[in-house]
């Protein structure tokens, strides 16, 4: 029978039990902080991912938007040279946003256009809404997690934005073109559905189908110049390209964020800066859009000096369309000397770009409703042109042919009709300039 232990020996056992629970708790905490802070680095990287995804997409997709490819359903070899355009800015752009503190490489980068299925960017509405999806996949290191053998972890997003034209979705006498659409920015210059070279209406007022899509890329200059219907005798009979303003409790003038120039009245800060309200397409009986019918022999002048404030044409070199890049090729922007980008030293002077101040969305109204009569006020807007504004003859001298009038080329048109779908959607919101809105469709 052996002797009873001592006291002592419980003690200096219980004493190397407790170090060597201390020293496992040890290891153990230690492990799960050190994987703790794996986990958060890898859902951190992960948001990266997706923020990238989705910059890239958002930006492929106002490529489209801004090429005009959307304009013309029967023209798919724009659309095949604004989608090379969109991919290689889209690649750019998701690049350019780290992802776990490192630049991805091209290969980690997949662009998509459209899609199958129940993608609603699918088949035959491709050109009307077409989408670009970035998908992202990142091989990023572990350092904690290593004691588990793993070396290095993957996370992937994917995003896919649409860029949203109702007009080429309009069948017959019946509206398919789901929701409205409601831009921003929208300048007050409220044009009659008449073609500035026929005098025909731009759009049907039913569907919003556009009846001449061979005024993309249109210039409208000589005696076609974009000027003020209420120059002289307000109330007038619609008249082609000019143009009645929108008063300023449809078009709310802006009072921040303006160009640095002088601007005098409320009409020139709508145009040099950014009506914020959205204009809904067709507008509502809610929310019409009313017209200004004050006369103003200044209104010319005044669009005038307010557009050279916001293209940046004071010095007369402001951005300018590529002459090698119409239809049926996407339109691109020359960056002229007056860009304030050029102005920084973050981008060349010449250097192409997708984007321009000098791009702007004006609405178009119904007025088939007076006949050859008064255009009378509120009107019911049916869509939208995006215009380029030319930087050369904007402010010509009072003696001109064409004193203070706007030379301009048509780069989108966006119809939208006075026919919506029974059950009444939320609009299609756009931002910036776009005449047609861009917007994140997934991840929602």
């Amino acid at each position: 029978m052996p002797p009873p232990r001592s006291k002592s020996r419980f003690r200096r056992e219980g004493g190397v039990i407790i170090i060597l629970v201390a020293v496992f708790l040890l290891f153990v905490v230690g492990a799960m902080a050190a994987l703790s802070i794996d986990v958060v680095t890898f859902y951190t990287a992960r948001s990266e991912a997706q923020l990238a995804a989705d910059a890239g997409a958002l930006s492929g997709a106002r490529v489209l938007a801004n090429s005009g490819a959307t304009s013309d359903t029967n023209d798919a070899t724009m659309m095949a040279n604004a989608q090379v355009l969109a991919s290689a800015v889209a690649s750019q752009v998701t690049r350019s946003n780290l992802v776990g503190g490192q630049t991805l490489p091209t290969g980690q980068i997949q662009i998509s256009f459209n899609g199958t299925g129940s993608n609603p960017c699918a088949a035959t509405l491709q050109v009307s809404n077409p989408c670009v999806t970035v998908q992202v996949t990142a091989n990023l290191p572990v350092f904690f997690a290593r004691i588990w053998g793993s070396t290095q972890v993957t996370v992937a997003a994917t995003a896919t934005a649409e860029a949203f034209n109702p007009s080429g979705l309009a069948t017959g006498t019946t509206t398919t073109q789901g929701a409205p659409i409601a831009p921003s920015c929208v300048k007050p210059w409220l044009l009659p559905n008449l073609d500035p070279v026929t005098g025909n209406p731009i759009f049907d007022t039913a569907t919003g189908q556009i009846l001449n899509p061979g005024l993309l890329g249109a210039e409208l200059a000589g005696n076609t110049r974009l000027h003020a219907q209420c120059n002289g005798t307000c109330p007038t009979s619609a008249q082609r390209w000019q143009y009645f303003v929108g008063d300023d409790a449809s078009f709310p003038h802006p009072t921040q964020a303006l160009p640095a120039c002088t601007l005098t009245t409320n009409f020139q800060a709508s145009i040099a800066g950014c009506v914020q309200t959205p204009i809904v397409c067709p507008s509502p009986s809610l929310s019409p859009v009313t017209i200004d019918t004050t006369t103003d022999p200044s209104l010319d002048q005044q669009a005038a000096e307010a557009v050279d404030c916001l293209t940046h044409t004071s010095g007369g070199r402001g951005d300018t369309i590529s002459s090698a890049m119409l239809p049926p090729t996407a339109f691109e922007f020359t960056a002229g000397d007056d860009n304030p980008l050029v102005q920084a030293g973050s981008l060349s002077s010449g250097a192409t770009s997708m984007v321009s101040d000098s791009l702007v969305t004006v609405p178009v109204f119904d007025n088939s409703p007076f006949g050859t009569g008064n255009v009378g006020t509120p009107v019911t807007v049916i869509g939208f042109l995006q215009l380029f504004l030319e930087p050369t003859g904007l402010r010509v001298p009072p003696t001109g042919t064409h004193p203070y009038q706007i030379r301009t080329k048509i780069i989108n048109l966006v119809g939208c009709g006075t026919n919506l779908n029974a059950t009444p959607t939320t609009p299609v919101y756009g931002n910036g300039a776009s005449a047609v809105p861009v917007r994140l469709i997934s991840p929602p």
